[in-house]
């Protein structure tokens, strides 16, 4: 082969073995909040977090067999494949997810639109450079403990994750505009207000403001639940409405709105008192609910 072909088969695979072991290691040591993408991108909550975890293993892997020449060519066609899978779900999903960050890679943001298939399909490139430069692959036993390395790194990992799960445990679901709404996985503030209380309204009217990162809001009535929509639409807060005042009551203790509390992956991180001056924006800016 020639020696050009021998480099650019190199370097293919060392960018794109790069990008898919940050990838596959973020999701793996964050399964949390790789998780909380994977439901932006429309996969249910109950299977977000084994599907971070999977995926997480699944591109660690690939990613690492790019880097070993025995392996490379298996990499490559892991790497690809993936890609595909990737595309295909995404071109599936298009009319739902489009316009919204959308990225498997940790630090880079991507928006659903024809860019993404431009970056995934420049990847795809990378691959089959790599792939079809590369000399056969053989060795399935050394793979497979490579493979099982990652499996128990992910397994240890998750574990650690878990064991730092601490605060107040929210109920497993409540309903949110009339459909049941799990409380136990990504970034969620609840909002308690009475719609008639002009210091409720001021706070909305400040929040409605912030550059929310991955967070979903829900608004939650403490009096006068019907007026709760006009509540919001005249405040600019954007926020779905649960009805579920006194099961929440009874996990949050509270005596009047405006009250927040902020949950990350089902467990109280942070009660919100203070709506003045500062507040709750720099609470919410060190929690990283906002940018």
């Amino acid at each position: 082969m020639p020696a050009w072909k021998s480099v650019a088969a190199l370097l293919a695979a060392v960018l794109l073995g790069l990008l898919f072991v940050v990838a596959g290691a973020w999701k793996i040591t964050d399964p949390y909040g790789a998780g909380a993408r994977m439901m932006q991108a429309r996969v249910p909550a109950e299977l977000s977090i084994p599907a971070a975890v999977l995926l997480g293993i699944a591109e660690t892997f690939a990613g690492a067999m790019l880097f070993i020449p025995r392996f490379r060519r298996w990499g490559a066609w892991l790497t690809g494949g993936l890609l595909l899978v990737f595309m295909a779900y995404i071109g599936l999903n298009y009319a739902a997810l489009q316009g919204e960050e959308c990225s498997c890679f940790p630090w880079i943001k991507r928006a659903v639109g024809p860019g993404f298939f431009i970056g995934d399909g420049l990847m795809m490139l990378l691959a089959l450079v790599a792939g079809a430069w590369a000399r056969r692959s053989g060795g399935l036993r050394a793979a497979a403990l490579i493979l099982g390395a990652v499996c128990v790194f992910a397994t240890v990992s998750y574990g650690v994750n878990y064991a730092r799960q601490t605060g107040v445990k929210a109920p497993d679901s409540i309903t949110v505009d009339g459909e049941p709404q799990s409380l136990q996985y990504g970034r969620i503030f609840l909002y308690f207000f009475d719609p008639e209380c002009s210091h409720c309204y001021q706070a909305a009217q400040k929040m409605a403001k912030y550059e929310w990162d991955n967070v979903k809001i829900i608004a939650v009535p403490t009096a006068q639940p019907r007026f709760a929509q006009g509540f919001l639409k005249d405040t600019g807060l954007k926020a779905a409405v649960s009805h579920d005042t006194a099961v929440l009551r009874n996990t949050f203790s509270f005596t009047a709105g405006p009250y927040g509390v902020a949950l990350e992956n089902g467990r109280q991180k942070r009660t919100f008192l203070n709506f003045d001056g500062s507040e709750p924006m720099s609470a919410l800016r060190e929690l990283g609910f906002i940018r």
